[in-house]
């Protein structure tokens, strides 16, 4: 594949997964000197990843955090509310979620359900989803205010891409739970998401806390292109450390190895 002059992948042609893995080994790098740096500092950091079914957040998700600690790049996903969690205020279920200090927080989805498949698909009033759009510049205001760096990212995918990759979860037995009774329903209502989307954005694309949309139609370039956008948006610096020496192992002295017959696992491999 050719490159351009600075070694990155020309727009428009297929990267292959060589070079993404290249790449993707570099910006893992990158990731590591943030996380460091963000316990080093008590940074507080929370992304949100938005976008129709298919669209490839998941996936996305999974190459920013794979070579990261899930102790500091924590993954929220939350299930549908259940009867107390209806009763409270929309945003109240989100809050406790959100990073302390030394954190990066993950939402694969976020309050923004209320603003999406909630109002399509009718679990909340037109009321409730306009209330919810007044108040949520707000909220992030506040949420920005008391020291978390925000960041809001919406994956775009084509309507031909959306079906190529819900058909192709049918016939894959590794996605078929990615594809649920809900996402059937969803498909069919292209148009009312997208007038939901619209609206969201009209709404929540403030000046402390904008969108940033990525077109993922080309998975691969997708979480590329997001997770060098979001390192280039938080501040950081390579933490200094000690160069790393293994230690001698200890002498064995009187100990010898065990004849305990233990359980062995298959080796069919």
């Amino acid at each position: 594949m050719s490159k351009s002059k600075k070694g990155k992948p020309q727009k428009g042609e297929k990267l292959k997964n060589k070079d993404y893995l290249e790449h993707l080994r570099h910006l893992h790098v990158e990731l590591v000197k943030l996380q460091e740096w963000v316990k080093a500092k008590g940074i507080k950091v929370c992304i949100i990843f938005e976008g129709r079914d298919g669209a490839g957040k998941g996936g996305t998700i999974k190459a920013l955090t794979e070579r990261v600690s899930p102790r500091v790049f924590r993954v929220v996903a939350l299930p549908a509310p259940n009867d107390r969690e209806k009763s409270q205020m929309y945003l109240q279920r989100y809050l406790p979620h959100l990073p302390a200090a030394g954190e990066v927080v993950i939402f694969d989805r976020s309050w923004y359900n209320r603003a999406g498949v909630e109002r399509v698909m009718g679990f909340c009033t037109q009321e409730q989803a306009e209330s919810f759009l007044n108040a949520v510049p707000s909220v992030e205001r506040a949420i920005i205010d008391s020291g978390v760096i925000l960041l809001k990212y919406w994956l775009e995918v084509s309507e031909q891409e959306q079906t190529r990759r819900l058909e192709a979860r049918i016939e894959d037995g590794r996605k078929i739970w990615k594809l649920s009774p809900m996402d059937l329903k969803s498909y069919s209502r292209w148009y009312d998401y997208s007038r939901a989307r619209d609206e969201m954005f009209r709404a929540s694309d403030t000046g402390h806390a904008p969108w940033f949309v990525a077109d993922s139609n080309d998975k691969r370039r997708a979480r590329l292109n997001i997770i060098a956008d979001l390192l280039s948006r938080i501040p950081y610096k390579d933490v200094p450390r000690e160069k790393v020496k293994l230690p001698k192992r200890q002498k064995p002295g009187n100990y010898r190895e065990s004849d305990y017959q233990f359980k062995r696992v298959a080796e069919k491999f």
